[in-house]
């Protein structure tokens, strides 16, 4: 199979596990919605549904590294590089939200019987950011936590959204979109809050 018809399996198989989850996914499904047949599937990922999910997750992780790249090739030990990366994260994570709910269906409990894959995707990339970014971290706060804090915010934002108490931005456009884009407006005030957050918490600890 060529590389652009795989990576047309692979985009396809993304949407179908992050509409229906794992369960709600046959290889057959995913087969008819790309214009192939199973036999194709199967020669080109693996022999049945975990390795296309596996072959789906390493695509993913991936488009993600890749969006990241350059702000972490980039990255200084301030403020500034600090939130070069997060922006990165909030805006491949805005336009990629099939890639956010394959994520969140996984962190759900979804596709439990195929363990294994934030050692190979989730964790190396963690570690190596939170080492790198150590020096920085206030002493009495948690690198991890200080990291996963921004993880937490950006899918929760972009999943589940908020109401805002000052009628600015209906609710309606920020809920029920499903992979849908988000509204541009709330983006940009979420990451404004964003910002403000991290400067916080990164600012030097009080003598």
């Amino acid at each position: 199979m060529e590389r652009s018809e795989l990576d047309r399996l692979l985009e396809t198989a993304v949407r179908l596990f992050a509409e229906l989850g794992y369960d709600g996914t046959t290889l057959q499904l995913v087969a008819d919605a790309a214009g192939l047949d199973v036999a194709a599937v199967r020669e080109a990922v693996g022999d049945g549904k975990a390795e296309l999910y596996r072959e789906v997750m390493r695509f993913a992780a991936e488009a993600e590294g890749r969006a990241l790249e350059s702000a972490l090739d980039a990255l200084t030990l301030d403020l500034p590089g600090y939130l070069r990366v997060a922006d990165a994260y909030l805006d491949f994570y805005t336009e990629r939200t099939d890639l956010l709910a394959l994520w969140l269906h996984r962190w759900m409990g979804d596709a439990a019987d195929v363990p294994g894959l934030e050692q190979y995707y989730t964790t190396p990339v963690a570690l190596e950011f939170a080492a790198a970014v150590r020096p920085m971290i206030p002493p009495d706060l948690d690198p991890d936590h200080v990291i996963w804090t921004v993880v937490w915010c950006v899918f929760g934002f972009l999943e589940g959204g908020l109401v805002y108490s000052d009628g600015s931005i209906p609710p309606e456009r920020l809920r029920g979109q499903g992979l849908g884009p988000r509204d541009a407006e709330s983006v940009e005030r979420f990451r404004a809050h964003l910002h403000a957050m991290l400067r916080r918490l990164l600012a030097p600890a009080p003598l």
